[in-house]
């Protein structure tokens, strides 16, 4: 609080001065002079507490000891040294009169020496500005109050710093930086211009405009408008001259090659290409819905009164489509197919799935009717637009065999006919390979027939692309500055398994031409990346190993021609299908080297097979007549599903999606369907515990 003003010290004086209270105390010393005026020096003011202690405040006004202190008439004034000679001080305090002059020269020295109390008091505080404080005072009556919330709030500090979702961070506010906004709108400018038509004019352009098709040196016009229409500026600078005959011409020119810039610049494709997808999702909307297992909603058709028996054979029927009969298989729906001109008169060889999008698909193309043309593609097809492929890699050969990498999703690896393997971006909107293995010394002799990126061990991000050839050698590729590969094994041909009969004689053994054995296909073990399994064009199947002194651990027979394709059960590892040129497709068991069933309806080359992947005991195979659905726990003589082929091409892979109940089937027309399956019963484990309980009863049958 503000403490009591000291008063100054002429007014302290002159208060001393006017009061003659019996109990004032004063020191003054009076001093007679040869003058006949005495003059009286009054001394300072004290003021003292209770205890006796001096708490006088000290004057703001200290006065010059050199001052002259003169009396005119009945007041006082006092003149200072330092100061100007026109500045005078007059307090109406210092006023006296000289009759208490007189009596306070007359005091005695006992009055002199008594005690005076006074008391001083100050006016009423006027708070211009009040700031509340943080902080109390240890005497006011809240500082208990204030103690004990200070002390709580310290023991739940110390209690959250033991706990694990504690953590002390230091905060500090930061002031938004200030945001200016401008706004320029700049005035659209009109200009005015016009021109003289003549009747000449007219026919000229009339006749010009019939005669400019046939000529090509000519540059276009845009339809509608004729050849010479010139502006205002251009008319006025116009004049029978060649040089200015030739500016008309020279702006036709010009506006030719801004459209052209126009029409192929990027953005406008990018923009083409968003509009394109647009509109095919509009189109596909209720197919692209059955795909993402979305109900289809339908407009309701408005009927004015149907009767009572038309409504409840309408219900009938909407419950029929709904559910399907009793005792009823499954059914194919074609969808859509991925097809466009480029890819017509192709062959489709392999298709991949991306890793990363579910939605982009890598389909490889080869020839096979044209013995000239020997160029492939491999394109990427999204499912936003199904009428044309995202990317487009032309490739100077077939390509046999694509697959997209886990790690890198945007690398798709290509297999071609020549032995060549090459890796794209489909990130990139260049066409080129990043690596290709034409230049490698290691290269394949053969067509690589199939090839695929395989984790290096379990929970480990590093791949390793393998590949198998025709040249006999399974193959391990690095990716450095250059593509290169070594070998991991070289498949040897293998004599044949059957046995002399009695008294048959001894056939003179001929030399093969090639030591090695075609190799046709591979899959690796999905629980153990070191264990794969090699088909073969003999009709072998080799179980194999990547480390290891011994590479070939067991040999399966039972195909009679080339083995096209082997594929181990993801849900049963102990068990895998193979399918051959034989028209069979056979069930394995790892441990067993005779085939535990074999599925044989159509005589027909069986090319591809593969298992369902949310099902251990249902599989797809597709033959040059049809694709077949097996489901083990159904029946294991006859596919619980068939689709023909369309008489104008034939079969050639199959591939389950990974995100729908669909079925992808690739054609020799270079086109690739897609077929939503309906009504396909999915086993429980609890019902079926292997393949053994299916399979074991009807083979004793």
């Amino acid at each position: 609080m503000p403490g009591p003003r000291p008063p100054p010290p002429g007014a302290a004086a002159g208060a001393a001065g006017a009061t003659r209270a019996p109990n004032s105390r004063k020191n003054s010393t009076i001093s007679q002079g040869k003058a006949a005026r005495n003059r009286v020096l009054l001394g300072a003011v004290q003021v003292f507490d209770e205890e006796g202690k001096n708490v006088t405040p000290h004057p703001l006004f200290q006065p010059d000891p050199n001052a002259v202190t003169r009396t005119r008439g009945n007041s006082i004034s006092t003149t200072k040294s330092g100061l100007d000679e026109t500045e005078s001080q007059q307090d109406p305090t210092l006023s006296l009169s000289a009759e208490q002059e007189e009596g306070e020269a007359a005091l005695t020295e006992a009055e002199l020496e008594q005690r005076v109390e006074m008391t001083l008091t100050e006016t009423e505080t006027l708070w211009m500005l009040d700031l509340p404080t943080a902080l109390v005072s240890t005497e006011t009556e809240e500082a208990g109050r204030v103690l004990e919330r200070n002390k709580i709030y310290a023991e739940i500090c110390n209690a959250k710093t033991d706990s694990e979702y504690f953590e002390e961070k230091m905060v500090q506010t930061i002031s938004g930086a200030a945001k200016t906004k401008e706004v320029q709108c700049e005035p659209i400018t009109v200009a005015e211009k016009g021109m003289m038509v003549t009747s000449w004019d007219l026919d000229h352009s009339l006749e010009s405009s019939e005669t400019k098709p046939a000529h090509s040196e000519k540059p276009r016009t845009p339809a509608g408008k004729s050849s010479k229409r010139p502006s205002a500026e251009e008319h006025s600078q116009a004049v029978p001259s060649a040089t200015g005959s030739a500016v008309p011409a020279r702006t036709h020119e010009q506006q030719g090659c801004s459209s052209e810039e126009i029409l192929t610049s990027a953005n406008l494709q990018h923009q083409l290409v968003v509009m394109e997808r647009i509109l095919m999702e509009n189109i596909l909307q209720p197919k692209l819905a059955l795909y993402r297992q979305i109900p289809v909603l339908t407009e309701p058709v408005v009927t004015s009164e149907p009767e009572e028996g038309a409504e409840e054979e309408e219900e009938e029927e909407e419950e029929e489509e709904q559910s399907p009969a009793e005792g009823a298989g499954g059914s194919l729906e074609h969808l859509w197919s991925y097809r466009c001109d480029l890819t017509c008169g192709h062959s489709v060889s392999s298709m991949a799935w991306n890793k990363g999008n579910p939605d982009l698909l890598a389909v490889g193309y080869r020839e096979l009717e044209c013995q000239d043309q020997k160029k492939g593609l491999a394109c990427c097809w999204s499912l936003k637009n199904p009428m044309w492929p995202e990317r487009i890699f032309r490739c100077d050969h077939g390509v046999t065999a694509v697959d997209f990498s886990l790690a890198s999703p945007n690398l798709l690896a290509v297999g071609m006919a020549n032995g060549c393997v090459a890796i794209y971006d489909v990130q990139s909107p260049k066409d080129t390979a990043l690596l290709d293995s034409s230049a490698s010394l290691n290269k394949h002799k053969g067509p690589v027939w199939q090839l695929r990126w395989v984790g290096q061990d379990r929970g480990d991000k590093r791949e390793r692309l393998m590949c198998i050839s025709g040249d006999g050698r399974m193959t391990q590729w690095f990716i450095q500055q250059r593509l290169d590969c070594f070998d991991v094994m070289k498949i040897k041909r293998t004599e044949s398994g059957k046995k002399k009969l009695p008294g048959e004689r001894e056939r003179k053994s001929e030399g093969p031409i090639c030591q090695e054995a075609a190799g046709m296909c591979f899959d690796f073990h999905p629980e153990d990346p070191d264990i794969f399994l090699a088909g073969t064009e003999e009709g072998l199947i080799h179980c194999c190993s990547c480390s290891g002194k011994e590479q070939i651990l067991g040999t399966y027979r039972g195909h009679k021609g080339p083995v096209y394709k082997v594929a181990w059960n993801p849900s049963r590892p102990a068990s895998f299908l193979s399918c051959s040129a034989d028209w069979s497709i056979l069930l394995w068991q790892r441990h067993s080297r005779s085939p535990l069933f074999t599925f044989a309806s159509v005589a027909a080359f069986v090319h591809d097979i593969k298992w369902a992947p949310r099902s251990p005991f249902i599989f797809a195979a597709v033959n040059d007549r049809r694709v077949e659905i097996w489901d083990l726990s159904v029946s294991v003589f006859q596919p619980v599903l068939c689709c023909a082929a369309s008489p104008e091409g034939n079969l050639s892979s199959v591939l389950f999606t990974s995100n729908a109940e669909c079925l992808l089937l690739g054609d020799s027309r270079g086109q690739v369907g897609v077929w939503q399956l309906h009504y396909l019963a999915v086993p429980s484990t609890e019902q079926v515990v292997s393949l053994c309980d299916i399979v074991a009863p009807a083979g004793a049958v």
